[in-house]
């Protein structure tokens, strides 16, 4: 069972409505359909989608392609947010969308980290 911080269990509604959402924003991204200033859609990477638990809202983390100025895209992202959920609006059919906060996705960087640690450990 999937849980989130919280120790709550992640829903199936949770996880169905993320990856559809995941989805979107990637073909989103990907065609540079939101037209987000001073930013190469097409370059970003949606790597997860974590809906909360009433679906309003939507944490995406995201990556730009090789990990270059990521934090300048994710700020770039927040700032433009309503872009992106505008044009997600048109892409889903859904009674209440959610409002969209991006992140950088860490998850990388945190698995290199212990790659590392492993292998000198090994040594």
């Amino acid at each position: 069972m999937i849980t989130n911080r919280m120790g709550k269990p992640v829903t199936q509604r949770q996880l169905r409505v993320g990856e559809m959402i995941k989805q979107s924003l990637g073909m989103i991204f990907l065609k540079n359909e939101a037209k987000v200033p001073n930013l190469e859609t097409n370059k970003i990477t949606v790597t997860e989608v974590k809906m909360s638990q009433d679906l309003k809202i939507a944490r995406a983390f995201v990556l730009p392609l090789g990990g270059e100025n990521a934090d300048e895209a994710v700020s770039t992202l927040k700032e433009f947010s309503f872009l992106v959920r505008k044009v997600l609006s048109k892409k889903i059919d859904m009674k209440f969308l959610p409002k969209i906060l991006f992140s950088k996705d860490e998850s990388f960087e945190y698995a290199e980290k212990i790659e590392r640690l492993i292998k000198q450990t090994n040594k």
